[in-house]
């Protein structure tokens, strides 16, 4: 498969070019088909098996995308992430709907759910970190920003939308249908990524990939992160945030919702409000396209927005609860965005694929651990103290970014 290219130019603003904005368009796609499709794996699995079961169907996809990313990021910057987010989006959008025939046929159980997530992680493991390096091949370094931007804002639509969507499908004919409109909304994403043309890279970063062996490729994308003056201590940064962040906002507002008697319906109005203030964050991100002192930023705004997390364990009711949810997703949201931009802006185009697979392991593979400990922690000593900790974790994020000199003075592109 050619790359389709694009001369350098004059940079246009990313929200007014067609060509980014099918990128935005099949992102957008892609991921709403990924909310249906897990909405309808979910569903299927409870629906064939006991609740432990479900469970294991739902979580061994992580498994396979843990473990090869980092292959998957090599892959990415080897031959060159538009071709690899076609080919692997195909094989995604075809899995889907072969799985949805044989659920129109048959009912073969457990076996073909647990089959589908574990392809399902393993193609997810060369997709991400694809996606993660397409940004800086369809437009210029100043737009960056921007893109991340709306990048942002295309997963709170997916959040917002994929989860009514799947639940219609199943609705209208099960778990078969959820999967056929899953693998539909895939495939939509696939036109619109073989029409995004792609800038020219300078000649030695075109090159590089291809003068090693993968292994090499694999050691050097670690050693380059490792070294870097911004992106190492921003990856320890992006650790402990997601730490302090994934266990609260997942598993701990569950039980502190059931604690205070809120209830699904305030809990949910707790999950809104965090998803409002993070695309307010998108969006001012998205229409602003630079923010001054993007490593300021990025380190000043986890730390209030660690204080608001230790602060909802103590809301007084459900109004200030919603209300200190908006404070943290928009803190929490900016701060995300900005290491986001930092990491595409930063990085040699070259090492997008194995960086952007060294962040995602970060946040698919570490953060979730905090998930068990929080619930078990909780159970011991309550939901104040716990919030109270995983408040410090973050917010020593922050504090980590705002020691590295390299990240302190970070900028992105005028």
């Amino acid at each position: 498969m050619t790359d389709v290219r694009i001369p350098s130019a004059a940079s246009v603003p990313a929200h007014r070019d067609p060509n980014v904005l099918r990128w935005v368009g099949a992102y957008t796609a892609s991921m709403v088909g990924d909310m249906v499709f897990f909405l309808a794996l979910s569903w299927a699995a409870v629906q064939n098996g006991t609740p432990a079961q479900a469970g294991l169907v739902t979580a061994v996809s992580a498994v396979p995308r843990a473990l090869l990313m980092l292959g998957g990021g090599v892959v990415a910057d080897r031959l060159g992430p538009r071709r690899v987010v076609i080919g692997s989006d195909t094989v995604r959008c075809v899995t889907v709907l072969a799985v949805a025939a044989v659920l129109f046929a048959t009912d073969p159980g457990l076996w073909l759910l647990a089959l589908l997530a574990v392809v399902f992680g393993t193609v997810d493991a060369v997709f991400m970190p694809a996606v993660g390096a397409l940004p800086a091949r369809i437009t210029h370094k100043d737009q960056l920003a921007r893109v991340q931007g709306m990048r942002g804002l295309a997963i709170r639509f997916a959040a917002v939308v994929g989860a009514p969507l799947g639940g219609l499908g199943v609705a209208v004919g099960g778990a078969a249908a959820a999967f056929a409109f899953a693998g539909l909304l895939i495939a939509v994403s696939v036109p619109l990524l073989i029409s995004v043309r792609m800038r020219d890279l300078p000649a030695d970063d075109a090159s590089a990939a291809r003068e090693t062996t993968a292994w090499r490729d694999l050691v050097g994308g670690l050693r380059y992160v490792r070294r870097h003056r911004v992106l190492g201590p921003l990856m320890v940064t992006i650790a402990l945030g997601d730490l302090g962040f994934v266990g609260p906002l997942n598993v701990g507002l569950t039980l502190l919702a059931d604690e205070r008697g809120w209830g699904a319906s305030g809990m949910g109005w707790v999950l809104a409000g965090f998803g409002t203030g993070a695309g307010v964050a998108a969006l001012l991100l998205t229409v602003r396209g630079r923010l001054p002192r993007a490593g300021c930023v990025a380190a000043g705004s986890i730390i209030p927005g660690a204080a608001a997390i230790a602060a909802l364990a103590h809301a007084p009711g459900l109004p200030v609860a919603v209300g200190t949810a908006v404070l943290v997703g928009l803190l929490t949201g900016l701060s995300g965005a900005m290491c986001g931009a930092l990491l595409q802006t930063q990085s040699d185009p070259a090492y997008l694929g194995r960086v952007t697979a060294v962040g995602g392991i970060v946040s698919l593979g570490i953060a979730p651990l905090s998930m068990p400990l929080s619930a078990a922690a909780i159970g011991v000593w309550g939901t104040g103290p716990v919030f109270a900790v995983s408040a410090a974790v973050c917010g020593l994020g922050g504090v980590v970014a705002l020691c590295a000199p390299g990240v302190r003075r970070a900028e992105l592109p005028k």
